[in-house]
């Protein structure tokens, strides 16, 4: 299969490495120096590059700010067969995008990403794929993720959205609120330290990316529920109230069995 990647970024690199040898690929990144180490593909930096290489399926890894607008400069270069796609972490406005395009698509979400899994050893790690959309398309996707060992989940857009809501949402405003009051300290504790990577980590991410995750529309709910449960906490200390702290407890450890 021919093979457009879009964006030669550490995503854009790392699917670009996977598919090359198996696939005839290219991928298309208007900043030239991104190219420099990506190899065993076609390297593009012009649009009308890609007109010669008549791509059967698209995959958009650039950010999430340039996504669509990507696309729609993109779209013009491809055949009406040619299967569009994106590996974007939210889907706020996407499946509207598509269906206005009239060209097939598929849409999923590998949970990976490039900041703290190891891409080397995925066996451990999610991604979820998108119910609407063309069937061969989600066929193809389901198998490549399949070879890495990823769990797969099937979503629609809306619960993908609503499950990132969830699942990103309430760690990294979580680690906004731990940074936002650190302090230099000399001399550490390990559980400070584990936050604090984390804390780094989270952001080192793309400003866009962190941007999105916040806009998601259901968003604002789970920022809610951190807020009641920090309410709640701080009557507790306020009152040194032992038997409503270990009913506490004991129902935040039962999360996370």
């Amino acid at each position: 299969m021919r093979i457009l990647v879009l964006g030669a970024g550490k995503m854009g690199s790392f699917f670009v490495d996977l598919l090359s040898f198996d696939h005839e690929t290219a991928v298309y990144e208007v900043d030239p120096k991104r190219l420099r180490f990506v190899y065993n593909t076609q390297r593009f930096t012009q649009l009308d590059e890609i007109d010669a290489f008549k791509p059967e399926l698209v995959i958009n890894a650039v950010t999430l700010k340039y996504t669509l607008e990507v696309f729609k400069q993109v779209i013009p270069h491809l055949s009406q067969d040619c299967i569009i796609s994106d590996i974007s972490s939210v889907k706020t406005g996407f499946k509207d995008f598509y269906e206005s395009t009239g060209m097939r698509y598929v849409s999923t979400h590998p949970m990976f990403g490039p900041t703290f899994a190891n891409l080397g050893n995925l066996s451990k790690e999610n991604a979820i794929i998108i119910s609407e959309g063309d069937y061969m398309g989600r066929i193809f996707f389901k198998d490549l993720y399949s070879k890495l060992g990823l769990n797969i989940c099937d979503y629609t857009f809306q619960e993908h959205d609503e499950t990132m809501a969830y699942s990103l949402s309430i760690p990294f405003v979580s680690t906004f609120v731990f940074a936002g009051v650190m302090k230099h300290l000399d001399a550490p504790g390990t559980t400070f330290k584990r936050h604090l990577k984390i804390a780094r980590g989270v952001l080192s991410e793309d400003d866009t990316l962190l941007r999105e995750i916040l806009w998601n529309p259901h968003t604002v709910g789970q920022v809610e529920n951190i807020r009641k449960q920090l309410t709640d906490l701080i009557d507790i200390i306020g009152k040194k109230d032992e038997k409503a702290l270990q009913q506490y407890l004991t129902r935040i450890r039962k999360n996370i069995e």
